[in-house]
């Protein structure tokens, strides 16, 4: 065996022994029902668009990104020039470049290849539930496992319900609104993380960008919404930590020297 391809079967093999690999998965598993009706209905839309069941299956498994999928399939249809199509795609996943640069704090000790991996087999719902898990930004031993874990978790219930979709696009009618579910997914999600006053205040922000931007051509709410509640939680994640360092007053301190002025 190719030595290269030694090294790599024994660190997958030890990363899927890892507890931490089945720790990933079992959260990741909480969403999976969710992501897969939403690959489900992203399968069919694909086919009921007019693309060929191994065109269909090419983008499935090189693009993997629902959103991006459904925002250039209008434009495919309609023999959209070829720029428009990549750079609407582009515009839609902008919010990963957001999101890998909070990656490359935890991973970035990491082999370029490994790092590529990562970019490929990372999501928004993985990004949330390893951010819940690992707030601060430091490197720990068991954050590789634990993101494949979730990682291959997100890819196997988007992908196989995704093929699914592909091939019994006959079947299966958009007029169900699977989608839907995939999206309440994130919501669920999205609520369990509210647990301090800068996730409430960016949440916020989040969504009044979102719905201010909606004019917006190719999804470019998206990537404003996540911007702007960057900046809102940062910010009040700065003042929640400036106040916290002034000093507190102890009212029972402060009522004595009051009793004690004529």
């Amino acid at each position: 065996m190719n030595p290269a391809v030694s090294t790599l079967t024994q660190r997958a093999r030890s990363i899927v022994k890892d507890p931490f690999f089945w720790t990933g998965s079992r959260e990741m598993s909480g969403t999976a029902l969710g992501i897969a009706a939403w690959g489900l209905v992203t399968g069919v839309a694909m086919v009921k668009s007019g693309l060929s069941v191994p065109l269909a299956l090419f983008m499935g498994l090189t693009v993997y990104a629902g959103s991006a999928q459904l925002a250039v399939l209008p434009l495919m249809t309609v023999g959209a020039p070829l720029w428009v199509v990549w750079f609407t795609a582009i515009c839609v996943n902008l919010r990963f470049l957001i999101l890998s640069s909070m990656w490359r704090s935890y991973f970035e000790r990491l082999s370029l290849r490994h790092r590529l991996g990562v970019a490929y087999f990372s999501g928004d719902v993985i990004f949330v539930n390893f951010m819940r898990r690992y707030p601060e930004a430091k490197p720990r031993a068991e954050q590789v496992p634990y993101f494949w874990g979730a990682a291959l978790t997100n890819w196997f219930a988007w992908q196989i319900p995704s093929t699914l979709g592909i091939f019994l696009a006959d079947q299966i009618p958009l007029s169900w609104g699977l989608g839907f579910a995939g999206v309440l997914a994130l919501v669920g999600v999205l609520l369990s993380m509210l647990n301090d006053r800068a996730t409430w205040v960016a949440s916020i922000v989040a969504c009044t960008a979102a719905v201010a931007a909606y004019a917006l051509p190719l999804k470019l709410n998206i990537l404003v919404a996540i911007a702007a509640a960057v900046a809102a939680g940062l910010m009040a994640e700065q003042l929640q930590k400036q106040a916290d360092k002034l000093p507190k007053i102890d009212s029972s301190s402060a009522n004595h020297n009051q009793e004690k002025r004529p």
